[in-house]
């Protein structure tokens, strides 16, 4: 019991992580009908600006070690503790989460950009022509986060406060050994805000209805003398912000490097699908279902019987799922269907 609980609360906080980058996918081909393929590199921008506020934060002067008294030594000391002391210190330790402070306008100027300046011309094309150039600038992406921050990946601890791991047995009367690590509760935790925070825009902003509404029926809205067209460029710019954030917070999970948006970029892509296309209840729910099947079968007891299955499970449930209900769980009818 206690080990299935655990691999369920694996599964929701790794199926966070794809529902968010899900749902950003989702909502730009929901409005703007385009198979961005260019989303996965935002995510890994979203982490590497974690890594470029930390750089920041822990630039250092040499100072002298008062420690050592029998000769002059010095040591790396970071400015922010020099001038501030604890308070300092404790920025630098808070750098993950402050990082969302970098990466909210960062996002957003880099996904107004995207669309204005390259998606915008592809509107109108085929979906094949759409993932060869998103696929392409994704890859362009990833050279240049090669180019400035090396090819190896680049740790980030989360804060020093939780850092170590919570008692969940306690709180659900399992056993006393039930642990699991604070900071991936908190990222689970982090991914329902953000959910429930797009979803309340959508559904309850004037803003957010519009936006639905031209999802639904583009023509009608234009006719109205909405202009469609800009409420749709801050919604690619906010599927930006989403990614990003997910980056930021999913440092500290697993260390970034360049690689980083193309791993989560095929996985949820799949999640898409699974959920169906332009569905934002379905991508979300399929990221959290495929995240739950991904930890259960990468379990000790499951690997023995099929060896590797972990890393085909997603696949092998994205074709069933395609080959039974073409639209996926929840797709809207005419969409992935021929």
């Amino acid at each position: 019991m206690d080990a299935l609980f655990l691999q369920i609360l694996n599964g929701l906080d790794k199926g966070g992580a794809y529902a968010l980058i899900a749902l950003g996918l989702t909502l730009v081909f929901g409005t703007l009908g385009v198979v961005n393929f260019a989303h996965g590199a935002i995510f890994m921008v979203g982490a590497f600006c974690a890594v470029t506020l930390e750089k920041i934060l822990t630039i250092s002067v040499r100072v002298k070690d008062e420690s050592v008294t029998f000769f002059d030594a010095y040591k790396e000391t970071p400015y922010l503790e020099v001038w501030f002391g604890d308070t300092g210190k404790a920025i630098i330790d808070w750098s993950v989460p402050f990082s969302i402070i970098l990466a909210i306008p960062v996002m957003l100027l880099l996904g107004v950009a995207m669309e204005r300046l390259l998606i915008r011309h592809f509107y109108k094309r085929s979906h094949a022509e759409q993932i060869l150039v998103t696929f392409g600038l994704a890859i362009v992406v990833q050279e240049l986060m090669r180019t400035f921050f090396g090819a190896n990946p680049i740790p980030q601890g989360a804060p020093e406060i939780v850092a170590g791991s919570a008692n969940i047995g306690a709180w659900f009367g399992l056993g006393e050994s039930v642990v699991y690590p604070w900071w991936r509760l908190i990222y689970l935790l982090f991914s329902a805000i953000i959910i429930g925070l797009v979803f309340s825009f959508l559904h309850f902003t004037t803003y957010g209805m519009v936006v639905r509404a031209g999802m639904a029926d583009r023509e009608t809205v234009e006719l109205l003398g909405i202009n469609i067209e800009r409420r749709f460029t801050i919604v690619f710019g906010m599927a930006a912000v989403v990614a990003g954030l997910a980056g930021v917070m999913y440092t500290p999970v697993l260390p970034p490097d360049y690689h980083l948006g193309m791993d989560f970029l095929v996985l949820s892509f799949v999640v898409v699908v699974v959920g169906g296309m332009g569905s934002l209840p379905g991508a979300v729910l399929a990221g959290f279902l495929l995240g739950i099947l991904q930890s259960f079968s990468s379990m000790t007891e499951v690997k023995d019987i099929f060896p590797g299955i972990d890393q085909i499970i997603i696949y092998l449930v994205a074709v069933v799922i395609l080959l039974t209900r073409p639209r996926g769980l929840m797709g809207r009818r005419g969409v992935m269907e021929s």
